[in-house]
């Protein structure tokens, strides 16, 4: 069910809905959204794109007849609209539920090699790579597979990784009701492996630490020893 897409009407409802993409966000981390974002369902953007990206693959001197090409323009629309930036429609934003922490666990509680695929925004190639995630239980914990969806959900859009980082360490910070949370992505960017540079070889590291993991230099060191660091 997670990967079916949804009309305006599903998404939105009403404009108050457009315009809470990303309202839970200080407003320079929110992803550049226009006010009219979701006035198209997911239906008409899948049209619309595949229309405009036809129009690229005739200017390139490509032969739409071919049966291996005829189909592209629609794929990679529903591709753009239903996977890789499905993280743009707040429909998609996950319900973080916790539950009463009955053990009494207060260590750290690591969720570490989230796999992670997001878009630059620049070059509009992928950026592949891991999250590592970590925070210290309250009164409360999460169900592990939420931090694994807040990861997806901030990735699934056009991107820099320096945003997605403070995004999902925002995003954990608000839902876990604690500042003593910790985010480290490491990627890989095709923008530098495939074009321009052309190095296969560098890799990407940005890290958020707040609360504790801010102020407690050892903390974060064990933090670090226990995603391989």
């Amino acid at each position: 069910m997670d990967n079916l897409p949804l009309s305006a009407a599903a998404v939105a409802g009403n404009s108050a809905t457009v315009a809470a993409a990303d309202t839970q966000l200080p407003v320079d981390l929110r992803t550049p959204l226009r006010p009219d974002a979701f006035e198209l369902d997911d239906d008409a953007k899948i049209e619309a794109i595949s229309g405009h990206f036809r129009e690229i693959m005739q200017v390139l001197g490509l032969d739409m007849s071919d049966d291996s090409l005829a189909g592209t323009p629609r794929r990679v629309a529903k591709m753009y609209v239903q996977e890789w930036f499905r993280g743009l429609n707040p429909a998609y934003r996950p319900e973080v539920r916790l539950f009463e922490n009955r053990y009494q666990y207060r260590q750290m509680l690591v969720e570490r090699d989230i796999t992670l695929f997001s878009c630059c925004e620049h070059h509009f190639v992928p950026i592949i790579g891991k999250a590592h995630v970590a925070y210290l239980p309250g009164e409360h914990v999460v169900g592990l597979s939420k931090l694994n969806r807040v990861v997806q959900y901030f990735a699934r859009r056009p991107q820099v990784q320096e945003r997605l980082t403070r995004q999902i360490a925002e995003e954990l910070k608000q839902s876990l009701g604690t500042d003593d949370v910790a985010v480290l992505i490491e990627a890989d960017h095709l923008c530098v492996m495939s074009r321009g540079v052309n190095d296969t070889s560098s890799s990407t590291l940005t890290a958020e630490y707040g609360g504790a993991f801010g102020q407690d230099a050892a903390l974060r060191q064990e933090f670090l020893r226990l995603i391989g660091k």
